[in-house]
């Protein structure tokens, strides 16, 4: 395809994802007189998608640059960067598959030198951290999009190694509530139907972990007519996973009952060596965990001999006779073998990142170097003005009502 083409297909994408963010769209045009991130330089790591396009277009209509990066090489879209590179104060540095220049990307966002920065997993701050400590003084702060990415970042406040404020959106409602579970439940199950095309139905899915994504998982491989097992090491998740009617065991035993296993755990190596030799003939595995560590990949080639058997799908016979396809190399697959998640959750996800930005630029100088909440109040504004765009209408409490919610006098009539 050539440039040209490139550039049109990405522009017609990028417009047709933004016809679904109603919430980001009327940020965007809510700060065009205002212009509230005038002369601020924003660098940005986050998986470049058409979704994303819209937030950069949003950022640069208040008035900021932007300079972005992916957060993983394989999730690029590169008629999304094509696109953006046309225009004016953005800089776009990825390149889908490109493996080796993916810290070297982040680089040259730093050599942007932002004033606030945008993270989806960390990988951004950590850098500037370890490799760019002159720049850390620059900074005002920062935002993180992920679960993984959170733990990291309350990782080095506890080391007491963060050197500026972040703000955790992650944790917003309206953002880990819907992105995290219906989003990533439809597009997990997008990724690995169009790179296999196995029916769902009638299979064993085993699920690894059962946080917000986990959940999210489940139901959607429960409501495709799966039976579904569920791995987790917390104990309140576990029962809560066995409340929802769902098979919880550990990871030995899920292994020799799986068809299709998806990790969510955020965590190293949940699917292992000892785990390989005992599934079935035919296992697929899959990861829509941050990072591609969750399936021990190394060890997995160590056991079995790899050889590819489709575009996202990886062959390895075991010893013992046994093959087991591996989808997106361990990847997230949502985003490798798909296009992430839908435009409608991403809209509240990216809602809560732009009024975040704007609020650090007038809060940040009060705030000190650790992990902070969004605060409630962008929380509650990104949920109205979904509603809204949705046209839902909201129930209003009566002076009565609310006088009575604030008093303890009330009590049952007698």
């Amino acid at each position: 395809m050539s440039n040209s083409a490139l550039i049109e297909k990405g522009q017609q994408r990028i417009a047709w994802a933004g016809r679904r963010m109603p919430v980001v769209r009327a940020i965007a045009e809510s700060w065009r007189q205002t212009q509230p991130l005038a002369n601020t330089r924003i660098g940005a790591c986050l998986h470049v998608t058409t979704e994303t396009a819209n937030l950069v277009l949003a950022l640069r209509t208040a008035g900021a640059e932007v300079a972005l990066c992916g957060s993983n090489p394989l999730s690029t879209q590169d008629e999304v960067v094509e696109a953006l590179n046309q225009l004016d104060g953005i800089h776009v540095f990825a390149k889908r598959g490109d493996v080796s220049g993916y810290y070297g990307s982040i680089a040259q966002v730093i050599n942007r030198k932002p004033d606030l920065v945008m993270d989806d997993g960390a990988d951004l701050i950590k850098v500037l951290h370890a490799e760019h400590p002159h720049d850390l003084p620059r900074i005002i702060a920062g935002t993180e999009e992920t679960t993984t990415g959170v733990n990291r970042l309350r990782a080095m406040q506890e080391d007491q190694a963060l050197r500026f404020p972040v703000i955790a959106v992650n944790q917003a409602l309206t953002k880990h509530l819907f992105d995290n579970r219906y989003g990533t439940g439809q597009s997990t199950f997008d990724g690995i139907l169009r790179a296999t095309n196995v029916l769902v139905a009638g299979k064993t899915v085993v699920v690894v972990g059962y946080g917000w994504c986990g959940r999210g998982v489940a139901r959607r491989a429960e409501g495709m007519g799966a039976r579904v097992f569920v791995v987790e090491v917390d104990a309140l998740r576990a029962l809560e996973a066995v409340m929802d009617g769902y098979w919880v065991t550990d990871m030995r035993t899920a292994a020799r009952e799986g068809d299709i296993f998806i990790t969510v755990t955020g965590n190293t190596k949940a699917i292992g060596g000892e785990h390989f030799p005992l599934m079935k003939d035919g296992a697929m595995l899959c990861n829509s965990g941050h990072f591609n560590v969750e399936i021990d990949i190394d060890v997995l080639e160590e056991q079995g001999v790899k050889q590819s058997v489709g575009e996202y799908i990886d062959e390895y016979l075991l010893s013992n006779g046994r093959r087991i396809f591996v989808i997106a190399q361990g990847r997230l697959v949502n985003l490798v073998a798909a296009e992430g998640h839908p435009a409608e959750v991403m809209d509240m996800s990216f809602a809560n990142q732009a009024l975040v930005l704007a609020w650090l630029v007038d809060e940040s100088p009060s705030l000190d170097a650790v992990v902070y909440p969004v605060p409630a109040v962008i929380d509650q504004k990104v949920a109205r003005l979904k509603l809204e765009a949705m046209g839902i209408r909201l129930e209003q409490l009566s002076p009565e009502q609310i006088e009575y919610m604030n008093s303890w006098k009330a009590g049952t009539d007698a």
